[in-house]
């Protein structure tokens, strides 16, 4: 935004239109659909994050980023998640 002569902000320059707006915000609206439905079509993400948290708040960790590296780069978690996957689909 620029500055006027008497301190009020004038027209921005950069700023989109309005038809530049709906587009952007169309594409928002796309964008979180297509994310509602790739999560709930992939249940790992889900054991992914409910076991993260799970495992954040028994421990408490004091450095949560540390705590969230090594909870993520575990080697056995593939198999963990895999794991649970196959209990829930006999569950089910």
């Amino acid at each position: 935004m620029t500055t006027l002569e008497d301190g009020q902000l004038g027209p921005d320059p950069g700023a989109l239109s309005s038809e530049q707006l709906e587009k952007l915000r169309e594409y928002k609206i796309q964008t979180r659909i297509a994310n509602e439905k790739y999560l709930r079509s992939h249940k790992e993400v889900e054991l992914l994050l409910s076991g993260f948290f799970r495992e954040m708040f028994l421990q408490r960790p004091e450095n949560i980023r540390e705590f969230a590296a090594d909870y993520f780069t575990d080697p056995t978690l593939p198999d963990k998640i895999h794991t649970q996957l196959i209990k829930e689909k006999k569950g089910a």
